[in-house]
């Protein structure tokens, strides 16, 4: 296993261990982030081993991260609630 393989499967798992214990929200930047980071190597390595099976899983990984981060930057941001200024 290389310093890059284990780099890839940290992030997935430092998103995954985050979102248990109630740190990341499933839906947010850094988690999104974490998991198309970790996911994109680990498929990359998975193609260069021609381990098709692993490359299924991480290639779908991120596809379906990379959608997810694209739904979210495209979200408009939301306005402040209207009220009156205390």
């Amino acid at each position: 296993m290389s310093f890059i393989e284990i780099g890839g499967s940290l992030l997935i798992l430092s998103a995954f261990a985050g979102a248990q214990l109630g740190r990341l929200d499933g839906r947010s930047l850094p988690y999104l982030l974490l998991n198309l980071a970790g996911s994109a190597v680990l498929a990359v390595i998975a193609l260069r081993h021609h381990s098709w099976g692993f490359l299924l899983l991480e290639g779908t990984w991120a596809v379906v991260s990379a959608i997810s981060l694209v739904a979210v930057l495209r979200k408009p941001a939301t306005a402040p609630p209207r009220g009156r200024a205390h």
